[in-house]
């Protein structure tokens, strides 16, 4: 009997962590399934950019960002062939502290995380119409600073995380090549100033002059 009760307590205890292990297996079966990914439908995205929708307040976007996403508006940027990841962050950002604007701010709110889907695999489908460098006295300023950056002020060329074309990197990245000179130097204000967050562009604007930005800016306008 003595050596009966000496062992029950290890074979109790060898019980309790079995159904321990037995629960977690059952809880672990029980979890939800991860949700499944977005069903993007790019003519959804078109149908919204196109035509808004009256009925929630949601202006048309074409007509800020034109036909195809080629805005002609200086101050309003070109998302024709934006990266399609880049694009739905962006318009995520827009309804957080990270990217906080007026106007985009306001629309992207009333998006669903679908149509904001949507609406970035379209753009990402269409051609961009090229743009040019405007001003000869500052080209290869421009052109200096992307391609090799400020030493001095440690400012890193810009084609480090832009590419040599300006085409950038899916999701990181944006493509910049042929964009506005005046979307682009206004951007690089809102970094400068932190009223745009972006870990690497904040500090990288704060480090450059206003003359340095637009030379920037109007290279970039050209690249293809």
């Amino acid at each position: 009997m003595n050596s009966v009760n000496l062992f029950s307590p290890i074979v109790k205890s060898l019980l309790v962590a079995l159904l321990a292990v037995t629960a977690t297996a059952h809880a672990e079966d029980k979890k939800p399934a991860p949700p499944a990914p977005p069903k993007i439908d790019a003519a959804k995205g078109a149908t919204l950019f196109t035509d808004g929708d009256a009925a929630r307040g949601l202006p048309a976007c074409v007509s800020c960002h034109g036909a195809g996403g080629n805005s002609t508006i200086s101050v309003n940027p070109k998302l024709a062939g934006q990266h399609e990841g880049y694009l739905y962050k962006q318009l995520v950002n827009f309804t957080t502290a990270q990217r906080n604007q007026p106007v985009m701010t306001t629309y992207a709110k009333l998006l669903t995380d679908d149509e904001k889907h949507n609406i970035a695999a379209w753009l990402a489908t269409q051609k961009q119409t090229p743009g040019a460098a405007k001003n000869k006295d500052t080209v290869e300023l421009g052109k200096k600073i992307y391609r090799g950056g400020i030493a001095e002020k440690n400012v890193p060329a810009c084609a480090s995380c832009h590419g040599a074309t300006g085409s950038g990197i899916p999701i990181q990245y944006p493509r910049i090549a042929g964009q506005h000179q005046d979307y682009t130097f206004a951007e690089l204000g809102l970094f400068k100033t932190g009223a745009r967050k972006g870990v690497e562009m904040d500090a990288i604007a704060k480090r450059m002059s206003d003359e340095e930005m637009k030379a920037v800016a109007d290279y970039v306008a050209g690249l293809k």
